[in-house]
């Protein structure tokens, strides 16, 4: 029997983590989140806690890689091969893996490996699934990513974005969907990420001790709590739980639907532009996050809220290094903007139900 996980909702505070990671499980392609922070800031309990929380999902039964059996262009080359001579693929349901990728992994650990001599005797293509294959539709999570290897990062972070892993050996090749949220969990006092890979992650999140005593007193409580009575504590939880479930199941299927105008990419351009980004990554980032929040909030069009949120957490680790207390200035900026975007939705909400109010009083 699985050992019960402390629960997402339970999690305190940590907002910005929480959602960051949110994001990135209604859509995988956003390119993973990159947490750095101090020891015991809930860093790893968040990313397993996600796992647990996330909806099942449907699987092709035998296939190591566990492909989506109603996304016929995404199966891997077994599956394609099998459906191509008319087979029917079995369907299973499982839960969301979740694949823990050690700091001393090797490339041919991560990506998989090509049987050459197989394929020379016996005429056929043979692969040895690797961490990717394994992490396919799940979490791959990588602690104190920092001290991994920079080409084995790279590997990673071109699979998050692409969703495909292709393994070329000698003139052969094997490919596979690797579609899955990739997390990153650093203490920078460990040695810094290099910029250039610092950029490959979608989102980043600097998190820390959280200041507040009672929120302090709350941690400590639930986590005795907890520990216990694990059963107990998660079963107090499971509505919220289910409900965030829920939501990240629907917002999911309503991502496709949601559209963004020509206004909201000048808006985003704007935002990089005004803070000197380099590069388009990030427009692009931020795009698809305010599209999975725009989700989220069962809407069909970014607003501007979405793009403010996203730009929150996509634009931080982007920032040139020089002229810090600029860029912290223009970062305090964007927070009063989002905080000016809420409170005009809340007074839009107010007027609309005072209209509607007046309406019903209206005599016939």
């Amino acid at each position: 029997m699985a050992q019960p996980v402390f629960p997402f909702t339970a999690i305190v505070n940590q907002d910005k983590m929480k959602r960051a990671l949110v994001l990135n499980a209604i859509n995988p392609l956003i390119g993973g989140v990159l947490i750095r922070g101090e020891r015991g800031t809930a860093k790893s309990t968040a990313v397993r806690a996600l796992a647990a929380l996330l909806p099942g999902i449907n699987v092709v039964a035998d296939c190591p890689f566990g492909c989506n059996p109603y996304e016929r262009e995404r199966l891997c080359d077994n599956c394609r091969e099998r459906v191509a001579r008319g087979e029917e693929l079995p369907m299973a349901r499982r839960k969301v893996r979740l694949v823990d990728l050690p700091v001393s992994a090797t490339e041919d650990r991560v990506v998989g490996t090509l049987d050459i001599e197989h394929a020379i005797k016996k005429g056929e293509k043979k692969f040895d699934p690797g961490v990717l294959a394994n992490a396919n539709r799940g979490i791959l999570y990588v602690d104190e990513v920092n001290l991994l290897d920079d080409h084995v990062v790279d590997l990673l972070l071109d699979s998050a974005a692409m969703g495909v892993n292709v393994v070329e050996r000698e003139g052969i090749s094997f490919q596979h969907p690797a579609q899955f949220v990739l997390v990153g969990t650093m203490n920078p006092e460990e040695g810094e990420l290099r910029p250039q890979l610092l950029d490959r992650f979608g989102l980043s999140v600097e998190i820390s001790g959280i200041p507040d005593a009672d929120a302090r007193v709350e941690i400590i409580e639930r986590r005795l709590a907890f520990e216990q009575d694990p059963n107990g504590f998660v079963s107090e939880w499971q509505v919220a739980e289910e409900k965030l479930s829920s939501e990240i199941e629907a917002a999911r299927k309503q991502l496709p639907a949601v559209k963004h105008t020509q206004a909201d990419l000048y808006a985003i351009a704007e935002l990089t532009t005004g803070l000197e980004v380099d590069g388009h990554r990030a427009d692009l980032i931020i795009l698809k996050s305010a599209r999975a929040h725009a989700a989220l909030m069962q809407r069909g069009g970014v607003s501007e809220e979405d793009i403010l949120l996203s730009a929150e957490l996509a634009l931080p680790h982007r920032l040139k290094r020089r002229a810090f207390q600029d860029v912290q200035m223009r970062m305090d900026q964007l927070e009063k903007r989002l905080d000016q975007s809420k409170q005009g939705v809340a007074t839009q909400g107010q007027q609309k139900s005072e209209q509607t109010t007046q309406v019903k009083k209206k005599p016939a």
